[in-house]
């Protein structure tokens, strides 16, 4: 079995994405089993030998709500300088005070499109998220930190069912114009298909909110993120979230596979020509360690077709 695909290029595509690994932080978050954070490290340098240019790292979030990453201080603080550039999630003023104490440059926040959503996960409401977070990020801009956004259920949501893109679009707009330098649209319950991938992008755009401003993260509950990422490319989008192995379920899903894998990414990028930077063998190998340690097979089709390669 070939290690890589045949070249073929897309006329129209971009040139090159960037692939913005998030298994550390939301693939282990939604994993059931606790990892060391000596295997954390291990995975995060991993990660970046592998030539993945941004790897989320962790959350400073109460670890009563995310046990797994309890350990997110002495993580950073292990990863020591290698660390000081890696994302770290901060949900309020208390995780960005622990990120400012431990020298860190990149934080982000997570704001959800939906009522539900922002109550369940945020405890806010709608438009009280947004008071919530502007403390957060005019602190982390004045302090020189970069600051990424993530609104969540921008496809469907499992309480609300379809979600507007006209109330999506407020939603990042609000996000951005709090300071955030990137929005990630996420679709948290994998419900969303090509056709409203492009529709949402092109909502933005006539918003004022440019492709290059623009982040997608999908989940594969329903086989539909890498035909979403085509459709993203095809619409000018070059950030790409996603997760070594496929790490990590959606909890509000029923039998959710989870992120979007970076392995099956690579293949569609290489394939089409597109540069992303990445060792597709030296990622297959991370994710075929780490699922060891979790106890399991990696959900990746990429992972399980050259695992035992």
């Amino acid at each position: 079995m070939s290690s890589l695909p045949m070249v073929v290029p897309e006329p129209g595509l971009p040139a090159a994405v960037t692939i913005y690994e998030v298994g550390a932080r939301d693939g282990l978050q939604n994993e059931k089993a606790l990892v060391p954070v000596e295997v954390k490290e291990e995975f995060v340098r991993r990660l970046l030998a592998a030539g993945l240019p941004i790897v989320e790292a962790t959350s400073f979030v109460h670890p009563r709500w995310v046990p797994q990453l309890a350990d997110a201080a002495e993580l950073m603080t292990r990863l020591g300088p290698d660390g000081v550039d890696l994302p770290v999630l901060v949900p309020n003023e208390r995780g960005l005070d622990r990120a400012l104490e431990l020298g860190l440059r990149h934080v982000a926040i997570f704001g959800s499109a939906t009522e539900t959503f922002a109550r369940k996960n945020l405890n806010r409401s709608f438009d009280e998220q947004f008071a919530m977070f502007e403390p957060t990020v005019d602190r982390a801009r004045a302090a020189g930190l970069d600051v990424r956004a993530y609104v969540s259920m921008c496809f469907g949501d499992p309480w609300e069912g379809a979600v507007p893109i006209e109330q999506v679009v407020a939603a990042g707009t609000r996000l951005l114009d709090l300071g955030a330098s990137q929005l990630s649209l996420g679709d948290t319950i994998g419900v969303g298909t090509a056709g409203h991938v492009t529709a949402l992008v092109a909502a933005f755009a006539a918003a004022g909110v440019g492709a290059d401003r623009l982040a997608l993260h999908f989940h594969d509950t329903y086989g539909q993120a890498l035909s979403n990422v085509q459709a993203g490319l095809r619409a000018g989008v070059t950030t790409y979230d996603a997760s070594a192995g496929g790490l990590g379920g959606c909890p509000y899903a029923e039998s959710a596979t989870g992120n979007l894998a970076t392995e099956d990414l690579v293949w569609l990028l290489t394939g089409l020509g597109v540069e992303h930077g990445v060792d597709l063998a030296s990622l297959v190998a991370t994710s075929t360690w780490m699922a060891g340690h979790l106890g399991r097979e990696s959900p990746s089709a990429v992972v399980r077709a050259l695992g035992g390669a």
